[in-house]
């Protein structure tokens, strides 16, 4: 069932089976909606994947995001709440 907020559904399904976590899928399908396909793909990212991340980064970043449990995680935990967040 489509999303309002989600301008290319399509777009936004498959950044998520690559993993992407939902908002920066939906953020990346939205600009494609936007701007087009090639443009976006040309801007790319400079992050590294969240398993290249050491565990104290990964807490880090879950702090910021506001993931709840995050201390007693480990780095597999982590890394699949920051994708799913």
């Amino acid at each position: 069932m489509p999303t309002p907020q989600i301008k290319n559904e399509k777009a936004y399904r498959e950044l998520r089976k690559k993993g992407q976590s939902e908002e920066k899928a939906a953020r990346i399908s939205n600009a494609m909606a936007k701007e087009g396909t090639s443009k976006v793909s040309r801007k790319g990212g400079k992050s590294g994947s969240y398993d290249d991340w050491s565990k104290d980064d990964l807490v880090k970043r879950a702090r910021e995001i506001g993931i709840k449990g995050r201390s007693s995680m480990t780095k597999a935990q982590l890394v699949k709440a920051l994708r799913d967040h």
